[in-house]
């Protein structure tokens, strides 16, 4: 749940006495086995001071691997487990280049650092004060950001993008249902109906049901499917409904459309398996990606894909062989291969990966894959050697 910060907190942590007692509290370890020696020592040299100073230290070396700058910055718990990373934030904004924004559930600004890089002009608004207050002091100094206390269901701006980002947390726990978020989806898409708007949702939404007119666009980050962002008709391309758009830390942004090419061939196991990003699997464009980069699905219900060659930068499993999926077979397979360390990657079947490591007992020295799916109705075992990265 976290500490919960008042505005008197922020005032003395954004305060030059405050600077200097983080920076003094960000030498402590602040670790389970030092919990104890530190709090005693913060309490001791800061007073009442203590739990707030702890706990934006510990928050800012949670915050340091999602964005940038959060050696500086002012968090809440639950603003930072749903704090976009800057990397997404950063594309999103990009694609936002040169409007007027106003982000109607801005919390402590981490979407408006991105926003004011790409945009002249930036409106955050949330309900909430402290947070507020932490956005004024996580944007000090920039010019083109403009914050105001209102509620997100409430317009206050025209001529302006709007964005939003519904709360899906509520004392550390998460929000499923879309009427339960903060503010609830169809409040927020009611609203602004008729304005070009950009609402981030959780990747796990189930937006076939939803209906949206626009453009669903699941993003991943570093093979980790981050969020499905709704984007109105005026902000997209005409003809696409649904994109992947495919993030990292060190490269270049990799994006699939439903506009793009989806007929691909009916054939047997090439060489290797593939399993595609996440957000193409989310997307439903298995079939564009398969088409683009000449490869076919082992199933047309399942999310592997297979082929003669392994797309550039993705990993590939090369087929040694192809069993049935029977246990005692599979067993004496991996012991008679010297199997040790061993992956099992499972779609389309039942089947607990680690407890069916457990069962397999590989005690070898060499390293394989099993992939486990269902090939028409027939579960298949493919053994698999050691990933390659292309």
């Amino acid at each position: 749940m976290g500490y919960g910060f008042s505005r008197a907190d922020i005032d003395y942590l954004a305060g030059a006495v405050g600077a200097a007692a983080l920076a003094e509290v960000d030498r402590l370890e602040l670790i389970p086995a030092t919990h104890l020696r530190d709090l005693q020592r913060v309490r001791r040299d800061y007073g009442a001071h203590a739990p707030a100073l702890v706990e934006t230290v510990r928050l800012r070396r949670r915050a340091a691997t999602k964005l940038e700058h959060a050696d500086r910055w002012l968090f809440t718990d639950d603003a930072l487990q749903q704090a976009t990373p800057s990397v997404v934030a950063r594309y999103r904004a990009e694609r936002l280049t040169g409007r007027a924004i106003h982000d109607v559930t801005c919390s402590v600004g981490t979407e408006l650092a991105e926003l004011s890089r790409s945009c002249p002009v930036v409106l955050g608004s949330d309900l909430d004060a402290v947070r507020l207050a932490m956005a004024a002091h996580n944007l000090a100094g920039t010019s083109n950001v403009l914050l105001a206390r209102a509620d997100a269901l409430t317009p206050v701006s025209t001529d302006t993008v709007i964005v939003a980002d519904p709360a899906r947390r509520a004392d550390g726990k998460r929000a499923h249902d879309p009427a339960k978020l903060q503010p609830p989806l169809p409040d927020l898409l009611g609203t602004y109906a008729g304005r070009d708007l950009v609402v981030k949702c959780a990747p796990g939404l189930d937006f076939d049901r939803l209906d949206w007119p626009g453009e669903v666009d699941v993003v991943s980050l570093n093979g980790a499917v981050r969020e499905a962002c709704l984007w109105s008709p005026g902000l997209t391309t005409p003809g696409i409904t649904r994109r992947a758009t495919v993030l990292s830390t060190t490269g270049a942004p990799t994006v699939l459309t439903d506009a793009e090419p989806d007929d691909i061939p009916e054939k047997p196991p090439g060489e290797w398996i593939i399993d595609p990003d996440g957000a193409v699997v989310r997307a439903g464009l298995v079939r564009h990606y398969a088409a683009k980069h000449g490869l076919w699905q082992l199933d047309p219900r399942i999310a592997y894909l297979t082929g003669d060659s392994v797309p550039p930068g993705m990993r590939g499993f090369r087929i040694v062989d192809c069993l049935d999926f029977r246990e005692k077979a599979l067993r004496s397979e991996l012991r008679r291969r010297d199997c040790g360390s061993l992956e099992i990657l499972v779609r389309g079947v039942d089947v607990d990966p680690d407890q069916l490591r457990r069962r397999l007992k590989p005690a070898g020295s060499q390293s394989f894959t099993l992939v486990i799916t269902r090939i028409g109705s027939t579960p298949t075992v493919f053994l698999t050697s050691a990933i390659a990265a292309r």
